[in-house]
Parts: structure tokens; C-alpha cells; sequence
């Protein structure tokens, strides 16, 4: 029978409130007590910890509180955990993470799904409320999320669109610390940026944290590195009003640099003689040309497996000025004065087509080539070419992620592998291209060694390592090593 028909019933009303009464009474009984609801709030304000029971709450690093035993009847969790896993579930990946989640548990038939959601929105929400004294919408985000073998959710703070309190209720089997998936709290900065893991917390069954959203509640979930195990959870957000924020801290960019001065000959001692034939190089460039990227095997004739030894001596060369032309002869780019502009002879030509035109067609074509002399100002207004390179390691753990802040420009992106042969997408560590502000892929580079790889990258396209996994392990330690490395120059015209 629908809530409302029984709400309007008058011989039943009462016992419909003792029925809804019953159903809100799964909660566990502790967090009706005034006593741990007024220490809990007083710990809270005051960043202290408070134990009591099933309930814990710790300030250390940011606000948290976890409940053990947040449902009190087993039959109703267990059932509940079925009917999550009976959901369809979407695979979710990008430069943040990878796991598989349902769509929002929205309003669903009389289940234990939908009694769960009437028991957080509801008396959970108004409890939350009183203790933290924020007044919570009554509106609430609530998903299902299911993490299996290297799924993993990276550092966030979770500020988004009014959140206030983050909450996660586990539904997993006995976990241990070896399964990996701990929700792991961050220390930050005098800048509010993510520094360490300071504290983990294990998923444990029928447990529920909450934390407040803030500038500094970063937070993860670390890769689940467990094979037979599913960390299944429920969790969301309650809205209300953000706590202020500080201005977004931009980190200093690298400084760039132009090309040292070095003759041809460093070429020839580092570089595969074959990139170095004219004529090879330009096949090369009408390749890039069509696509904006290529991969170029073998690239080096020297043995790059003591990195260490020679890695100033392929710094060099990658910052050289035969290396600048060596480029600009590959790709088309003008990375050197003594390279051509293709452009501006296009620009010329265009121009004295036009003069020769009159009446309407001109005028239409002297504002192009207005807009033309304008963007080959800018161009000439750059100053020389310029590159910033560095060299990276890579294992497991180790990723990057796409930022707002970064400025985005017209750039010749290069990354040259050492170290990864038998590398396999699974085990991520590879260059993902994608347009900003949309999901889709348009380019991945993977890990390939003693390959060069070299993408024209536009200012609307952003590029992140995704993550590394722990299937990456075994591959490395075949090789006696726990990392590969490679080095990352970008060069500008």
C-alpha cells in the first residue's frame, strides 16, 4: 500500500507510525543517546577524539567519524547487500579512477534499497543535522560502488556543487590490510594541497563513515589489490552550505629554456642513423603532418640500460640545437630560425592572389589575410623556440591528473621510454589525450622502450598518466627492477 493511503487511513494511522518507527529503529541504538550526540558535537567542534562504542570519531586530519555497526539487524544488511549486487553497474575510468558504479538509486519499488535511502535522507540526515549543527537539504546524491582487483579512487577533496558531508556504508566481507581499498585521509599544506596519507581506514562490514567537506579533506580509496574480494559500498553526499574557501593555490611553472648549442655530431653518436636520412625524415613528417603524432622505434643506438651514467648526456642531446632541427625536419614544426615557415609563404602567396582582385571578393579576402599578418605577428612575437623537459620514474602507485589551473597552448609534447619492454596496457602507465571538458579519448601512447613518441597537442587537448597498477609488479620484477623511467620534453615554437 502506498505511504500516502496509509498516512490518510485513520484506523490504521497509528499503526503506521509504529511500523515507520520500526523500520528507522535499524539504526544502531547508540546514536540516539544525548550524551554521545552532545560529546560527539563538542569533539567535532573542538578536533578532539571521542570513542564510544561502535562510535569513533577522530579529527585527525580532518573532521571523520566512523560507526561500526551502523545497521542493527544483520538479516536487513545482508539482504540489502544482495539486492546492491543485482544492480547494473557501469565501468568508470579516467585520470581519477577506475571502478565500476551504479546509476543514482533514485526512487525505487518497497525494497531494502529504497529503506536504506529513507533511512539517511531522513532520520540519519536530521541526526547529522543536530551534531554538527549545519542545516542539511534534505536532498541527498546516493550511489552504489563496487571496486574489484587495482581499481583505485586518487587523492580529492570531494568540493563540489554545495557538498557538505561525504558518507561511505560498507557492505564487504572480512577485509584485511593486505586487500588494499582503505580509505585513506591526507595532511595538507599551508597552501591546502594533499602532502601524505596520515591515517587508513579499513572497509569493514556494516561500518558507515561520514566527513565534512573542506579544502583540506583530501582523500582516497587505495587500490584494491585483493582478487577475489569486492569492496562494495554505498555512498553520497548531503548538501548544504560550503564552508569558505581559499583562493586556488597555481604552482610556479617550470622555467623554459632554448636550445643548447651543440653540433651534428651528437646526433650521429646517440640517434638511429636511419631518423637521420633526409629522405627518411621526410616520409616522417608527411606522417605527422596527416596525423599530429607518431611513434618512432628504436630511436636511440646507444644502450640506455644504465640510465644513470648517461642521463645528463641524453638531457643534452634532447635540449641541443641539431636535436631542435632534427625535430623541425621530423615534424614540419619551426623549431629552429634556419627552418622554413610554410605558413607565412602560404600567407605571401594569398596575399598577391588578392591584390590582383577587385570589388567585393577583395575585401573578404583582406580580412583574412588581416587575420592572417595577425597571427603570424604573434608568432613572431613569441621569441625563439623554447623546451622544458624532465626525466621520471615509474612504478607502481605513480600517475598524474588533468589540472584547470595548467595554461593550455599549442605545444610539441616528446616522451622517450627506457626500460618497460613487455609492457601491457593493463597495467596503466600510459599517456592518455583527451579534449577538455569531455571524456572521450582521442590518443593513448603507451610505454614502449626506446621509443619516441611525439604528439602535437592543441590548446583545447589535455594529457594524464594513468595510474599504475599492481599488475605491473610482476612484469617488472622480471626485468630485476621496480621501475621504468622516461624523459618528458615539450617544446614550443
Amino acid at each position: 500500500m502506498p505511504a500516502k493511503k496509509r498516512q490518510n487511513d485513520p484506523a490504521t494511522g497509528k499503526k503506521n507510525k509504529k511500523e515507520k518507527r520500526g523500520e528507522l529503529a535499524v539504526i544502531n541504538s547508540d546514536l540516539r543517546d544525548e550524551a554521545v550526540q552532545k560529546s560527539m558535537r563538542d569533539a567535532w567542534q573542538r578536533k578532539e577524539s571521542y570513542a564510544n562504542g561502535n562510535i569513533l570519531l577522530d579529527c585527525e586530519p580532518f573532521p571523520h567519524c566512523q560507526i561500526t555497526r551502523f545497521l542493527q539487524s544483520e538479516s536487513f544488511v545482508e539482504s540489502l547487500q544482495a539486492e546492491l549486487l543485482q544492480l547494473n553497474f557501469n565501468s568508470k575510468s579516467n585520470d581519477l579512477y577506475k571502478f565500476q558504479q551504479s546509476d543514482d538509486l533514485g526512487e525505487r519499488k518497497e525494497d531494502h534499497i529504497s529503506q536504506i535511502r529513507s533511512v539517511i535522507f531522513g532520520e540519519f540526515r536530521v541526526w547529522l543535522s543536530e551534531v554538527l549543527q549545519v542545516d542539511l537539504e534534505a536532498t541527498v546524491d546516493i550511489s552504489c560502488a563496487k571496486y574489484e582487483h587495482t581499481d583505485v579512487l586518487l587523492c580529492h577533496d570531494d568540493e563540489l556543487e554545495g557538498r557538505r558531508v561525504a558518507f561511505i556504508l560498507y557492505l564487504v566481507p572480512p577485509w584485511e590490510v593486505k586487500d588494499g581499498g582503505t580509505l585513506d585521509l591526507f595532511s595538507t599544506d599551508e597552501h591546502c594541497q594533499p602532502v601524505s596519507v596520515v591515517k587508513s581506514l579499513l572497509p569493514c562490514w556494516n561500518s558507515l563513515v561520514f566527513f565534512e567537506v573542506s579544502p583540506v579533506s583530501f582523500h582516497q580509496v587505495a587500490e584494491v589489490l585483493s582478487e577475489e574480494k569486492c569492496r562494495l559500498s554505498l555512498s553520497g553526499w548531503f548538501h548544504g552550505p560550503s564552508l569558505p574557501r581559499p583562493s586556488r593555490y597555481i604552482e610556479p611553472p617550470v622555467p623554459r629554456h632554448t636550445h643548447i648549442p651543440r653540433d651534428e655530431s651528437l646526433l650521429f653518436e646517440w640517434v638511429n642513423e636511419m631518423y637521420l636520412d633526409p629522405r627518411y625524415q621526410a616520409r616522417v613528417q608527411q606522417e605527422f603532418e596527416e596525423s599530429s603524432e607518431i611513434c618512432l622505434a628504436t630511436f636511440l643506438q646507444v644502450n640506455m640500460q644504465s640510465v644513470p651514467s648517461c642521463v645528463q648526456e641524453c638531457w643534452e642531446l634532447l635540449s641541443s640545437e641539431s636535436f631542435f632541427i632534427l625535430l623541425s625536419n621530423l615534424t614540419g614544426l619551426r623549431l629552429h630560425y634556419l627552418c622554413g615557415d610554410e605558413d607565412e609563404s602560404e600567407n605571401e602567396d594569398g596575399k598577391s592572389e588578392t591584390e590582383n582582385r577587385g570589388g567585393e571578393g577583395n575585401t573578404q579576402a583582406s580580412a583574412s589575410n588581416t587575420d592572417a599578418d595577425t597571427s603570424t605577428t604573434e608568432k613572431k612575437d613569441k621569441g625563439p623556440p623554447t623546451c622544458v623537459g624532465e626525466l621520471r620514474r615509474w612504478m607502481h602507485g605513480d600517475y598524474t591528473l588533468l589540472h584547470d589551473s595548467v595554461k593550455r597552448e599549442y605545444a610539441l609534447d616528446l616522451q622517450l621510454h627506457m626500460g618497460c619492454a613487455g609492457w601491457k596496457s593493463e597495467f596503466g602507465g600510459f599517456t592518455s589525450y583527451i579534449a577538455h571538458d569531455e571524456d572521450e579519448e582521442l590518443l593513448t601512447v603507451y610505454p614502449e622502450d626506446n621509443s619516441l613518441a611525439l604528439v602535437y597537442r592543441d590548446k583545447d587537448t589535455l594529457k594524464f598518466i594513468k595510474h599504475i597498477n599492481n599488475s605491473s609488479s610482476s612484469q617488472l620484477s622480471s626485468q630485476n627492477t621496480a621501475a621504468f623511467y622516461d624523459f618528458s620534453f615539450n617544446y614550443y615554437e
